[in-house]
């Protein structure tokens, strides 16, 4: 929608600064949502007992997945804020597009991917 609308130079509707708007408000959601399982999860209660390498499983859950995760929610919001106080639609636009690829550049890097040396686990859990 950013894409289009600063390309084709569109006028910023409504429906646009809702999609704005709520794209930074579930992203806010799904943070909180994170920090519950966060503060759940065992394999960050669980003390580091594996020293062998600095970068392992647990490293990763415990400080590297949620630092990067907290700083794509945190690159959404301040791109809707940005983007809210923008005079011109191609700004907004332009605004939006930057700081929200951003976002997702930093959401797809801290994903626990199967085939990540840090977090090895399957798309799918068979029981």
């Amino acid at each position: 929608m950013a894409y289009r609308g600063m390309l084709e130079r569109k006028v910023f509707t409504a429906k646009a600064d809702a999609v704005r708007h709520w794209t930074a408000t579930i992203a806010q959601i799904q943070m909180l949502i994170g920090m519950v399982l966060y503060f759940q999860s065992p394999i960050v209660s669980v003390r580091m007992v594996d020293t062998a390498g600095l970068l392992n499983q647990h490293t990763f859950f415990r400080y590297i997945h949620v630092a990067m995760m907290i700083l794509a929610v945190v690159l959404v919001t301040v791109g809707s804020a940005k983007a809210k106080r923008m005079v011109h639609d191609r700004d907004k636009y332009q605004t939006i597009l930057k700081w929200f690829i951003l976002a997702l550049i930093v959401i797809l890097i801290a994903i626990p991917w199967p085939f990540s040396p840090f977090a090895g686990r399957p798309y799918l859990r068979t029981f």
